[in-house]
């Protein structure tokens, strides 16, 4: 499955409650992504919390789309990644 990092843009910051709400919308976010063949695997936030780097696992970088519009999340771009291991050299 292709891997893919997702770059957001959240203007006003991103805030997910530390608590039973935000986990369940975490949870709904990996349920409508799951009807597309689209797992998310992390994110990575920014100081600011106004940046979002995610890592996906997805078909198509359409996917990808789909479910973030489904969600309701923004996306800034979507590319193809795929893993540089500093240890993968030793």
């Amino acid at each position: 499955m292709p891997r893919y990092m997702v770059e957001r843009t959240f203007p006003d910051g991103l805030e997910i409650p530390m608590n039973s709400e935000g986990a369940a919308a975490c949870l709904g976010v990996v349920d409508r992504n799951a009807d597309l063949g689209v797992t998310w695997v992390h994110s990575y936030v920014s100081d600011d919390k106004r940046k979002t780097f995610c890592i996906y696992d997805g078909p198509t970088p359409e996917a990808i789309r789909q479910a973030a519009e489904r969600n309701g999340l923004p996306v800034d771009q979507v590319s193809k990644v795929s893993v540089l291991d500093p240890y993968f050299y030793k």
